[in-house]
């Protein structure tokens, strides 16, 4: 009982994140730039621009990314195309600390595999999926 009760919390938490994250974002930004060319992002590094403890970084290097979730570390290949302004990342290992707040970062990197579409800037990196902003970081100095 206390197990189920326990696995319908995350699932209420992670689902209450996501819906923040795409409520908070959603069309703003530059949607009209989604699927357009876009500057090259290799060797940048950026951190999450929401209002959260531990934020997110993302360090994207030649055909694959890394950073930190909150918590622990995480990583992956990527495919970056900047003629049509395509990101993926998909099957994101990352290690394997326990920490206060799992459901945020979990919520973090199930989010970045959704992601389909990138719009950079001299100071921001927008991530999408299709035209509906997911993510969004500042550059890290």
């Amino acid at each position: 009982m206390a197990s189920n009760l326990y696995q319908m919390k995350n699932i209420f938490y992670t689902s209450m994140l996501v819906l923040a994250l795409a409520s908070c974002t959603s069309r703003v930004g530059n949607a009209s730039k989604v699927g357009k060319t876009q500057a090259a992002v290799t060797g940048t590094q950026w951190v999450l621009a929401d209002d959260i403890t531990n934020k997110p970084t993302l360090l994207i290097e030649q055909n694959r990314i890394s950073g930190n979730a909150g918590c622990n570390n995480y990583f992956s290949d990527a495919v970056i195309d900047t003629s049509a302004g395509n990101f993926s990342a998909k099957n994101i290992g990352s290690t394997r600390k326990m920490c206060n707040n799992m459901t945020a970062e979990t919520s973090y990197i199930s989010v970045l595999q959704e992601v389909n579409k990138y719009v950079v800037t001299e100071t921001t990196l927008e991530l999408y999926k299709d035209n509906l902003l997911l993510l969004k970081f500042n550059k890290q100095q």
